[in-house]
């Protein structure tokens, strides 16, 4: 797989937490963003990584977000965006190690696979089954991600449950860079090429 593919996945992974911090600050988040990013966690057998996310067009929010955060001359790091991300990283390490938990999650992947043919995917159910997935599986392996933001736009069930969804995305699009070959070690010492490759899919989209 190329380092190309690779990144497709950072960039997943920036999106979810970049979504994420938008709705428990804003209560709202771009909404094309977000369901590439839930849509994604339902593409199990993709032909090549584009294919999860869609368009390159659907990842514009996560190589934005890709770049800020490791260009070198950037001085505003959002340190509560780096947080996330290393957090839902932490999440999929963690979900490498059980693959008796691993298969419980694909069989509830499943689930609202079947659910599609009954449902529109913007249907709240959607939202809900994913975001329970979340709940019962992945979380309960580390301690709890704290979502920092505004008290009124987190007390909205709505947006709790579109949070959880986002942060299930978010560990969707850890396994496909673990699959692609990516570690963490790689975000330290191929900073400058993610950022190239960031900033040449962001000169695609516009």
């Amino acid at each position: 797989m190329s380092y190309q593919d690779q990144h497709l996945a950072l960039a997943g992974i920036c999106q979810s937490a970049a979504l994420v911090q938008a709705i428990a600050r804003k209560g709202t988040a771009d909404e094309t963003a977000v369901e590439a990013c839930l849509s994604s966690i339902l593409v199990t057998t993709p032909e090549n990584t584009q294919q999860v996310y869609g368009s390159l067009q659907n990842l514009k929010i996560g190589f934005t977000t890709l770049v800020s955060q490791l260009d070198s001359n950037n001085k505003l790091k959002d340190a509560e965006l780096t947080r996330y991300v290393a957090s839902i990283m932490g999440l999929e390490r963690k979900l490498s190690k059980h693959p008796d938990i691993l298969a419980k999650l694909g069989e509830r992947v499943s689930h609202v696979q079947r659910q599609l043919s009954h449902v529109d995917f913007e249907h709240a159910q959607i939202i809900s089954s994913l975001a329970s997935i979340y709940s019962d599986i992945v979380s309960p392996l580390a301690p709890k991600i704290q979502v920092a933001g505004n008290p009124q736009h987190l007390s909205v069930e709505t947006n709790q449950k579109k949070v959880r969804a986002l942060l299930l995305a978010g560990v969707r699009s850890a396994v496909l860079w673990r699959q692609l070959g990516g570690k963490r070690r790689y975000i330290l010492f191929q900073r400058s090429a993610m950022v190239e490759s960031g900033r040449s899919a962001l000169r695609s989209i516009y």
